[in-house]
């Protein structure tokens, strides 16, 4: 009888290493160790620790994709509102970790992007399908009139996306949720303000 696979408890236990000590300060040794298995179970699943981290990144941008669902595409709340609950969700999770995990994609693109073309370019492509919905949900939102249209939608989705990971690098400082609060209040009564 074949032995059962360990690749998903390595993928598990990875991610988890990954946000308690970086990508760098994460090594094969800690991953395997954490996930009860051996060293050799690694290399029988992953090419290398930079394939590794990229389907790392992977299962971490699926949930992802599954909180920004949740979020933006409730029909039953206005498209304005629908990007601050996705931010309001974030900030409920971030909260529940005590503010000392980030987003795993933020992370990587500080520390990763410089030494691994291979992330740089699977983060380059991740933020790209992610500004996609939130830039949908920005139009929906011009559209209606609830915020202005001086800004394609494009362009805001990436400013918020990007700004949304400055707050949260900030929060991780603090250890508190006030950056990510400043952020909303601000983000909210001026670039997605109601136009008057």
């Amino acid at each position: 009888m074949p032995k059962p696979s360990l690749r998903d408890s390595i993928l598990d236990a990875g991610l988890k290493a990954m946000f308690r000590t970086g990508y760098h300060g994460t090594s094969v040794r800690d991953i395997t160790s954490a996930a009860g298995a051996p060293q050799g179970s690694f290399t029988n699943h992953f090419r290398s620790k930079e394939a590794f981290a990229s389907e790392v990144l992977d299962r971490y941008f699926t949930h992802t994709r599954t909180l920004v669902a949740q979020a933006l595409e409730d029909t039953s709340l206005s498209s304005r509102m629908r990007l601050r609950r996705y931010l309001d969700i974030i900030t409920r999770r971030l909260e529940a970790e005590g503010f000392g995990r980030g987003c795993l994609i933020g992370d990587l693109s500080l520390e990763a992007s410089a030494s691994s073309e291979l992330l740089r370019t699977r983060l380059a492509e991740i933020f790209q399908e992610w500004r996609v919905p939130f830039a949908a949900c920005i139009a929906e939102a011009q559209t209606a009139g609830e915020i202005a249209a001086d800004f394609a939608p494009e362009e805001l989705a990436e400013f918020l996306l990007a700004s949304w990971q400055g707050a949260m690098l900030r929060m991780k400082v603090e250890r508190t949720a006030a950056p990510l609060e400043r952020f909303k209040q601000i983000v909210f009564q001026t670039v997605f303000k109601e136009p008057s």
